[in-house]
């Protein structure tokens, strides 16, 4: 586990698994969303993004944390040696919007840019959830189906699946 790519749908605990990710593992996180947002929450320009994403891709080690863009997830999921696909039930991808949401008035939300608007934010991940369970998540999970033949894949679908990969992590020779 060097390079380990965390995805799934908006609002499905990719920011609070890959945190933790890193604290057990020590590997480096890279939220794309910092990467692809600036503080304030103006996009950086593709091409901008793109290098930054390809310089990433280069390094020995990390965990990425998020989407990016269509054209960059893919890139990501072939390089990492190992996936964590969080694919919750579509309700909890909606409920935990509104609880980042609601607990943003006081501590902002891990992984976003400084600075970013919440309720923009919010507004624009309750839009994006249906859409990417009915386009990405089919394609994501024949994805991950067939990269178990060559990679460690993680594909946690319940708040169980999530406690087990911590202590499967936590574990000697985790």
């Amino acid at each position: 586990m060097k390079k380990v790519a965390v995805f799934g749908n908006a609002g499905g605990g990719k920011s609070t698994l890959s945190q933790q990710l890193a604290e057990i593992t020590g590997l480096p996180l890279v939220p794309l969303d910092r990467m692809r947002y600036k503080p304030g929450g103006g996009e950086v320009p593709h091409a901008e993004f793109k290098a930054a994403h390809a310089q990433l891709l280069q390094q020995d080690q990390w965990i990425v944390d998020g989407f990016g863009s269509l054209d960059t997830v893919w890139e990501r999921l072939d390089v990492a040696d190992t996936l964590v696909y969080l694919d919750m039930p579509v309700l909890r991808h909606y409920w935990w919007i509104t609880k980042r949401l609601l607990q943003g008035f006081w501590v902002p939300p891990a992984g976003w840019p400084d600075n970013s608007p919440l309720l923009r934010g919010s507004l624009n991940a309750y839009s994006i959830v249906w859409l990417c369970h009915t386009k990405l998540t089919p394609r994501y999970r024949e994805y991950v189906d067939r990269a178990k033949a060559t990679k460690q894949v993680y594909h946690l679908r319940s708040l169980q699946d999530i406690k087990t990969f911590y202590q499967m992590v936590k574990a000697p020779n985790g």
